[in-house]
């Protein structure tokens, strides 16, 4: 076996478990969401009132789903885009605008990445609080890492194109 193969069953293992990760944090947020506001509803509904860090916690929730979502949209590279070029352009033109794409896409997460890591130092520096006391920038982490990933995700999308254009050219 060649160390190439080595490295690509361990990368292999490191994408399932990420997909693992991804889908059962997505699962556990969106079931917790639903719960929380289920319990909302029947707490006001019996006179009970309700939490008072509910609406707090699900919005945090709809953040954290938000960004979970994007990572695993970036895994499949299935974020929204407008393709209106690709049916006017050759194999070898849709590969050069997915390498244009992906450049564009890793460096603007890299961008994202860097604003929301000098906003989640801010909340740290001002001590910010959510649901009543805890820091808020435990919460805001999420943002940071997920712009990250995000771009690491568009990096390896970057190389998978360029890896297809430099095939289509050797076999020309």
């Amino acid at each position: 076996m060649t160390p190439w193969l080595g490295a690509e069953a361990v990368l292999e293992k490191a994408d399932k478990l990420g997909r693992l990760l991804e889908n059962a944090l997505l699962s556990m947020l969106l079931l917790g969401m639903i719960g929380l506001g289920t319990l909302q509803i029947l707490l006001r509904w019996g006179g009970a009132g309700s939490f008072f860090w509910g609406g707090e916690a699900i919005r945090l929730m709809v953040l954290w789903i938000a960004m979970v979502a994007g990572v695993a949209a970036a895994r499949e590279d299935r974020h929204i885009s407008i393709d209106v070029l690709s049916r006017f352009l050759s194999k070898r033109g849709q590969d050069l605008a997915a390498i244009v794409v992906d450049l564009f896409t890793a460096t603007l997460c890299l961008a994202l990445a860097w604003y929301s890591l000098i906003m989640v130092g801010f909340a740290l520096e001002d001590a910010d609080v959510l649901l009543g006391g805890l820091p808020a920038w435990w919460f805001q982490s999420i943002l940071p890492i997920a712009f990250l990933l995000m771009a690491y995700r568009y990096v390896i999308w970057f190389f998978r194109h360029l890896s297809e254009l430099g095939r289509q050219g050797e076999s020309a």
